[in-house]
């Protein structure tokens, strides 16, 4: 196992390595939940590193590697419980794919989870302004001059998505909310748990229309213009609410491909322990930056409520 560097503390342990030789050295139903945005198989280049999954030659290659991980997470992943995963799908480019369109990457990461055991079991679409889309991207579908010209080749914007895959069997701690959800996001907290049915009807929604997308974790430091085009930081509102409706204080939270470290401040903030991943040393050095600044916040808002 390669490991360049890590962090361990009893509130989180981070490893500036490769996910899988990670995640094979990890204990059986270890993890009580995981959230993560994989590489978008070859859509962006993350870094130069050839242990990159990003860095594939095809989407059936990205697949291959995936799956690899995939195994490992059925396994420490503890019976019940849910692995959420961040994704789009990916808009297929004349250049790279010889036709323009659209390519079932949310399908086929479901069908990888599916064939190593996983239950599919639920499904949160994130709205995205198309216009910001057509602004960023170039998109020919998405451009109002193409509308003008031959709106056969228009098309809707490309949403994200939060997948939960769930491991068959009972899960042994369940993760109980007598008084409501744990806690209010967002202004004007309610007063009693009555009003936890507003807050569920917004999280049971199937679209989440309320994701703020530039609410996100700083990212500019750790930048590498020479071996990196992207960074993509998991929304900060769709960690929280992923941990909050599948997982629990004290458990232990996964992010293989932890990036600055969105999943795992976000859980220890939230009073579970955090077990993070991430190849590029850049992302690596931010995330625990942002790893010890987290706890020194968490330690002072208990002072404080104390």
């Amino acid at each position: 196992m390669t490991t360049i560097k890590q962090d361990v503390t009893d509130k989180y342990a981070i490893y500036n390595a490769d996910c899988i030789e990670i995640t094979r050295e990890m204990p059986d139903e270890s993890i009580g939940f995981s959230i993560f945005s994989p590489p978008f198989a070859s859509l962006y280049t993350y870094s130069n590193s050839p242990r990159d999954m990003g860095n594939c030659k095809s989407d059936e290659e990205f697949m291959e590697n995936f799956g690899y991980l995939v195994d490992e997470l059925y396994r420490i992943t503890q019976a019940g419980r849910i692995v959420a995963f961040h994704c789009m799908n990916i808009p297929a480019i004349k250049e790279r794919d010889g036709y323009i369109g659209i390519k079932d990457f949310r399908g086929d990461l479901i069908r990888c989870f599916q064939k190593r055991g996983f239950i599919y079991h639920s499904e949160h679409v994130i709205w995205k302004d198309p216009l910001v889309e057509a602004t960023r991207t170039k998109a020919l579908g998405l451009l109002h001059k193409q509308l003008c010209k031959d709106s056969s080749m228009c098309r809707a914007g490309l949403p994200d998505y939060l997948i939960a895959m769930r491991k068959p069997g009972e899960n042994a701690i369940p993760i109980s909310h007598v008084n409501g959800l744990e806690r209010f996001i967002g202004e004007n907290p309610p007063k009693d748990g009555v009003l936890s049915h507003q807050r569920w009807q917004r999280y049971a929604s199937p679209v989440w229309m309320d994701i703020n997308q530039t609410y996100t974790l700083q990212a500019d430091s750790c930048r590498n213009e020479q071996d990196e085009k992207h960074i993509c930081c998991l929304q900060i509102q769709v960690i929280e609410r992923g941990l909050e409706l599948w997982s629990t204080k004290g458990d232990t939270v996964l992010s293989p491909f932890m990036g600055i470290g969105s999943e795992t401040v976000t859980a220890v903030k939230m009073g579970r322990k955090a077990v993070g991943i991430e190849l590029k040393e850049e992302y690596y050095d931010q995330a625990e930056r942002n790893m010890r600044r987290a706890v020194e916040e968490s330690q002072s808002q208990m002072l404080l409520d104390l």
